[in-house]
């Protein structure tokens, strides 16, 4: 019980440090009325997307609400006590919660920014890694908390697994929903804006440039914070699950019938590990500072600084955790292979995507022969940037599972993930430093502070890919964890010498589940890229429209119609977002009934292995295109303006939907369809599926 107590106090600690940052940046400067005025307009458009969204996703909760209680809860656990549907609508909420409140500050840090920024770059950067901190300190507390308070209450962490199904399911809608709306502004704006127009980005010209805005809130802080939540929480519900079982497999081989007691040392050490991340991660977000003439790599560094020593402050924290609950010392180093790999896989993201790095440079150089070739480029350098984060992840898999078996794996999905706290606050930085800078722009205030905001927004950049890629790494590790407890849960294991888990391959179902699970994250990404595509045709034929028919816009003495434009992103990502979320969750089950428990296993392994290289593929070329065409706006091959620029917006305009729709809605895919298989594997253990019954 000591331990519950000190995860909840963590979790609680993390909320009233969020606090006090929140307080901390609302205190802020916010500038001139002009700049009020466009603060409250992105505000206004990102509260009225998320607000609709939520009551699109309603019905959709209600009713997977009344599918749990009376598939899992009654006719599975034979209890009228809706146990499991209570904790997945417990999911559903916090992850929204925690989407709400990281969006609500960063709405609010924008101007603030902005505003600092005329004072100089370090207290632009602490505003903005203030607000980001907010977001990632309220998705660790929220989801420390909810694991803990329902593990206690249960006593039975297969309830808790419906908590992970509610964060999965709600951080699928919002990355989706909130991927298409901010692309399709994005590419909208910049086709018509920088191509057509040649007017610069952000230029308060463009009809579409608040929807821009408003998109950086709802897709990369909301929709990263709901994605990141429903890993965190994943990652932790499967360790407990792989300790607890009924079928344990250790790592000395062998059988234990037994269930292991809800508060065991092995089932409690998870939460013990996330709490000391959390405290790690408060502790790092004092070393974030840097000097008013920063360059670009000292930015870096100062962020670097934060991440690093938290990271060595978990491996200090683990070691006493590990100590005092005398565990097996190989759960130490089970953590630290899942943390290094998380650490490795963030800086070779940041070689590729970089534009201090040759990967990118090249990218760039490469532009000066029009947009064909940044195109080939960009699609090559992330092709190539699969190969380290697979073998790292690899050899953390084989690292752990020699140490400890797939409790192990579990645990180094956990110790990727502790550090989340303040990963996720130099991800969430990123949109306000765009925001900071749009609103600058629209604004008119001096250069240097545009200079300044550039700054902040190019680091964001590369934070930004960088989390996208811990994010990534973290999901295969939390994927191929919740698919062993699948496969302990439905049985597919068999006893000798040895307790081993065991998937034939040359089955038939479990091929045929191979090919389906490895064609769904195409399906997926073609799903959501095209959803982008017609929304982004809708807002340039908006834009188009506008700048045709109201007078005076070029000149500056019209003024467009931004409500417009947020409106029609709003229609068509809600309206987009509907299919490919509900195949994550309908696919998986189809597949268990039809192909029964093996097919669905086959299906788990070839999402996982698609979807991990595709998701790093495109996260990557994605980010390397923004970087060179920022490399070029920067002063080389000709800068703003010249023809190297505009082939160089062709691949950014390309990546766009690539880094932040398609590619980090996959990780959550994979996530979503092992936790559903998870949730649904008592009755997958139980009926005959229907290739069987002809």
């Amino acid at each position: 019980m000591p331990t519950f107590l000190i995860a909840a106090l963590a979790g609680a600690g993390a909320l009233a440090f969020a606090g006090s940052l929140a307080y901390r940046v609302l205190q802020a400067e916010q500038g001139n009325q002009q700049m009020r005025d466009i603060g409250e307009a992105i505000k206004a458009g990102s509260m009225a997307f998320l607000r609709r969204e939520y009551m699109v996703l309603l019905p959709f909760v209600i009713v997977v609400t009344a599918v749990l209680w009376i598939v899992i809860d009654i006719r599975e656990f034979d209890s009228a006590v809706p146990r499991t549907a209570i904790a997945y609508l417990a999911g559903t909420v916090t992850s929204a919660l925690a989407g709400f409140l990281g969006m609500n500050i960063a709405i609010r840090a924008n101007t603030r920014t902005a505003a600092t920024a005329m004072r100089g770059l370090n207290p632009a950067l602490r505003v903005a890694f203030s607000s980001g901190a907010v977001m990632g300190l309220t998705v660790v507390g929220l989801g420390i908390l909810g694991v803990t308070i329902l593990y206690v209450i249960y006593e039975d962490i297969t309830y808790v697994a419906g908590f992970g199904l509610g964060a999965s399911s709600i951080a699928l809608f919002a990355r989706v929903g909130g991927g298409i709306f901010t692309k399709a502004a994005d590419v909208g704006a910049d086709l018509v804006g920088k191509i057509e127009k040649g007017i610069p980005e952000d230029d308060p010209r463009n009809p579409a440039v608040i929807a821009d805005n408003v998109g950086d809130n709802v897709g990369d802080v909301a929709g990263m914070g709901a994605d990141l939540f429903e890993s965190y929480v994943s990652s932790i519900i499967a360790a407990i699950t792989l300790a607890g079982a009924t079928v344990t497999i250790v790592f000395t081989g062998g059988f234990v019938g037994d269930i292991l007691p809800f508060d065991d040392d092995l089932v409690v050490l998870p939460l013990l590990i996330a709490a000391a991340g959390i405290v790690a991660s408060i502790l790092g977000t004092f070393l974030v500072r840097s000097s008013d003439r920063a360059t670009f790599s000292d930015l870096l560094w100062a962020l670097r600084k934060g991440i690093f020593a938290s990271a060595a402050m978990v491996v200090l924290f683990s070691l006493g955790a590990v100590l005092w609950l005398d565990v097996d010392f190989d759960a130490f180093w089970a953590i630290v292979a899942g943390l290094s790999a998380g650490v490795i896989i963030g800086l070779v993201t940041e070689y590729y995507t970089s534009y201090d790095y040759s990967p990118t440079k090249t990218v760039a150089e490469t532009s000066q022969t029009g947009p064909a070739t940044v195109v080939i480029s960009g699609l090559a350098t992330g092709m190539q940037s699969t190969v380290i984060p697979v073998l790292v992840v690899g050899g953390a898999i084989l690292a752990a599972f020699e140490l400890f078996g797939f409790y192990g794996v579990a645990l180094a999905g956990v110790g990727m993930l502790s550090t989340l706290g303040i990963t996720l606050a130099t991800d969430a930085y990123g949109p306000v430093a765009d925001n900071a800078g749009g609103i600058a722009e629209q604004a008119h205030l001096p250069p240097e502070v545009r200079q300044r905001t550039d700054a902040l927004d190019a680091l964001g950049n590369t934070t930004a890919a960088t989390g996208k890629g811990f994010a990534i790494g973290s999901a295969a590790l939390t994927a191929l964890a919740l698919m062993a407890a699948y496969a302990i849960a439905v049985g597919l294991f068999e006893n000798g010498d040895e307790t081993s888990l065991v998937l034939n391959l040359l089955n038939h179902r479990t091929l045929v589940g191979l090919l389906i699970g490895a064609m769904l994250p195409y399906i997926f990404s073609a799903l959501t890229m095209k959803a982008v595509g017609r929304a982004a045709m809708d807002i340039v034929n908006e834009v188009r429209r506008q700048f045709r028919e109201i007078p005076g816009i070029m000149e500056g003495t019209g003024k467009p119609d931004y409500i417009r434009c947020v409106d029609i992103s709003t229609r068509g990502a809600l309206r987009e977002m509907i299919i490919p979320g509900i195949m994550a969750v309908v696919v998986p089950i189809a597949v268990g009934f039809i192909l029964g428990k093996d097919g669905l296993g086959g299906l788990l392994i070839g999402a996982v292995a698609a979807g991990f290289l595709l998701a790093i593929t495109m996260a990557n070329a994605g980010g390397s295109w923004d970087n060179a065409k920022k490399y070029i706006e920067a002063g080389h091959y000709g800068g703003k303006g010249s023809d190297a620029h505009k082939a160089a917006v062709v691949g950014d305009t390309i990546g766009d939907p690539f880094k932040d729709t398609s590619g980090p809605s996959l990780n959550i895919l994979i996530k979503l369809m092992a936790i559903v298989a998870l949730v649904f594997a008592p009755v997958f253990a139980d009926i005959t599926p229907l290739i069987d019954r002809f």
